[in-house]
């Protein structure tokens, strides 16, 4: 096995800023050595913060270079292009090829992605693993709590290693990592030593903390119910769903828009979020989300790259009916706008598709998004994601290189997630289907707010678009329609944000879907002609550069 786990190789100098986690460039790192510890009075407030600081800094995916940002994203978008969710994008199918493979399930062991988040969630671990240590050993006052911190963050890195590698090593702050085999444990073993760690935090964690960023209990429940969603363990999902709604810590947000304004980081539906900044020359932007920055006219956002764009699937569900309501039935409804507005579809929306993506002819952050906004347009079409983006008029955005950057946190969970996790849960127990009901329409009432368009900056234009968000009525409320409606409220809701391909893989749908959605997309992007996916790539293998220096441990 490589030294990736070593300790030595580790950065640990960053410190917690008064209000949010500031974080030293990666040029700055003190290298511990793997065998070293603190003696108690080494460990002062200082050094802890330092060893905590750095283990959060891990939910960055930004080690060395940027490359592997791009290639093992926090976001995780390179498994929504694996859904029916999004494309790959850029500026033509050989660009940044190793994510094409992933559009067109052609995955092989030496893919970047696999190697690059094995790499970024095993460093993150070493973080986790020595803070752990270092604490442990001494005699600090709220040693569990800070342990309590570092056990949730490794829950999150191998929960997130877990849902995307078929098999993968695990060890604890006590064991040597490099006898670890990947096929040790099985995976049913390893998810109950993520909620294991999971149980632990939320019975120790406060319910607030100081430090913006910093985990609560609320954060581990929520982490629990998102892996116990994995496992259908609907009864637990129900329970921490349940600890984070009662809390009444969180809320949903006024408009959907305000989850892409500064403002509202660690507010409202910020539940786990990596706290991204535009302090020290940049050093702790989001990496992971650079490559997705629309091309723009003018440069409004830089000169983007303009990858993972939003399919035509994706953009024909946010269709409703006279209702108001999403097409359950499977229907296609081709929803297409144009430049001088000829020919656009003139069906509902519902306005969160262009909170979502950019569409021909329509604002996008206050100006209006057309060809020149399109990198590929004859390879990829239109549709650049806007979530990630901030009002490029700010100043808090940065001008130029990086493109889009700001200081913009990234939501690995957020309110709404949580809430519909809840609904699924009744739903899948076949109990309190109005409760699941109303938890639906709650998130829907928020499209609904969000129609209104004196918002700014502008995202919406009801003059050409009809705009129309409706509540399910009780009248045919059965568990087969509710599951429809969930699956689907949690598709639009979360569209672009992560979430699809974890989704289709826990409900068992991602070959079907997949496969479908290959067959209608290629309508518009002939590159998914003659591909289809199966079930024995759904998850990676260990990346083939990790089995050739493994000495016989993978296979």
């Amino acid at each position: 096995m490589k030294t990736y786990f070593n300790f030595k190789y580790m950065a640990i100098a960053t410190v917690f800023a008064a209000s949010s986690l500031s974080l030293t460039s990666c040029d700055d790192f003190l290298d511990l050595k793997p065998t070293g510890t603190f003696t108690e009075e080494q460990l002062d407030d200082s050094s802890i913060e330092g060893l905590m600081a750095s283990a959060y800094a891990g939910l960055e995916a930004h080690f060395f270079g940027n490359n592997e940002s791009f290639a093992g994203p926090i976001t995780n978008w390179v498994f929504d292009v694996r859904s029916d969710d999004a494309l790959k994008g850029g500026g033509d199918i050989t660009m940044e090829q190793y994510i094409h493979q992933l559009e067109v399930s052609n995955v092989t062991s030496d893919n970047a992605v696999a190697l690059d988040k094995w790499r970024n969630n095993y460093y993150a671990i070493s973080r986790v693993h020595k803070a752990m240590n270092a604490i442990e050993n001494s005699n600090i006052a709220n040693k569990a709590t800070y342990l309590g911190e570092l056990k949730l963050l490794r829950a999150y890195f191998y929960f997130d290693l877990i849902r995307i590698f078929k098999q993968v090593p695990y060890f604890t702050e006590n064991e040597d990592p490099n006898g670890k085999r990947a096929d040790e444990y099985t995976r049913d073993q390893i998810f109950s030593f993520i909620k294991q760690d999971l149980v632990d935090a939320y019975s120790v964690l406060p319910e607030e903390q100081s430090q913006a960023g910093r985990f609560n209990k609320y954060v581990a429940a929520a982490v629990m119910a998102k892996v116990s969603a994995f496992t259908s363990s609907w009864s637990d999902v129900e329970t921490y769903a349940n600890y984070v709604i009662a809390s009444n810590k969180y809320d949903f947000y006024d408009n959907y828009g305000d989850m892409s304004k500064i403002e509202f980081n660690n507010k409202k539906e910020s539940i786990m979020a990596v706290q991204f900044s535009i302090a020290n020359n940049n050093a702790h932007i989001n990496w992971s989300n650079l490559l997705n920055t629309t091309y723009s006219e003018g440069a409004l956002f830089g000169t983007g790259d303009d990858f993972f764009l939003g399919s035509q699937n994706l953009v024909d569900a946010f269709a409703t009916d006279n209702n108001g309501l999403p097409y359950l039935d499977g229907s296609d409804h081709y929803v297409k706008t144009t430049e001088n507005g000829d020919g656009n579809y003139d069906g509902n929306v519902d306005p969160r598709l262009d909170f979502t993506v950019g569409r021909l002819g329509m604002p996008f952050r206050g100006h209006t998004y057309n060809k020149k906004w399109c990198r590929a347009y004859d390879i990829y079409g239109e549709y650049s994601g806007k979530k990630g983006l901030i009002d490029p008029s700010s100043p808090d955005m940065v001008q130029g290189f990086p493109w889009g950057a700001s200081a913009l946190n990234y939501c690995i969970i957020r309110y709404s997630d949580i809430v519909l996790l809840k609904a699924e849960a009744l739903i899948e127990q076949n109990k309190q289907l109005d409760e699941a009901r109303t938890l639906i329409n709650d998130v829907r009432k928020k499209a609904q707010r969000s129609i209104d368009g004196n918002y700014t900056p502008q995202d919406l234009d009801p003059f050409n678009a009809n705009y129309n968000v409706g509540l399910y009525p009780s009248e045919g409320w059965t568990q087969e329609y509710a599951r429809k409606a969930v699956r689907m409220e949690r598709r639009l809701e979360l569209a672009m944000e992560g979430n699809r391909w974890f989704d289709l893989l826990r409900w068992n749908t991602a070959v079907s879907t997949v496969n479908a959605y290959m067959q209608s997309e290629q309508r518009y992007h002939t590159y998914y002609a003659g591909n289809s996916i199966s079930e024995d790539e759904l998850y990676f293998p260990v990346p083939y550069e990790e089995v050739n220096n493994s000495n016989g441990l993978y296979k």
